[in-house]
């Protein structure tokens, strides 16, 4: 399952977002781009700059928060997101290795201007995922 860019306007891609890879081959197809920054709008969510910017952070569920693989470490920028929703604390709750700063990159919203550091952990894959045949 894929998930769908959302309909509304994001405004202009003004928060700068670097995204830490722990194991960058799987996400990008390049084993050395350990770290990836980029730019995101108010309003977007993590996922969606993701997988904008060709970081394939692993949605089983579609980014619908029905799943924990999209699950990763928001570094810095708590104060400029959306607060966890008690569906997304349950998921997380399911996903290994959660600390306290573990979200589901689907439902962590970008709410303000102001640097964001997001950790995708290694071994956060979907290990049930089909392999296009």
């Amino acid at each position: 399952m894929h998930m769908k860019a959302s309909d509304h306007d994001h405004g202009p891609k003004t928060v700068p977002i670097t995204f830490l890879l722990e194991d960058p081959e799987p996400l990008t197809g390049d084993a050395s781009k350990t770290e990836v920054t980029c730019m995101g709008a108010v309003g977007e969510n993590i996922l969606e700059i993701a997988l904008d910017n060709h970081i394939n952070i692993e949605h089983a569920c579609g980014g619908v928060c029905a799943c924990s693989t999209c699950h990763v470490f928001l570094e810095v920028g708590e104060e400029v997101c959306s607060e966890p929703e008690d569906d997304e604390l349950d998921r997380v709750e399911e996903a290994p290795g959660n600390q306290i700063n573990s979200r589901l990159s689907c439902q962590t919203v970008i709410e303000s201007e102001s640097p964001i550091t997001v950790k995708v952990p290694a071994w956060n894959r979907n290990a049930v995922k089909e392999v296009p045949h």
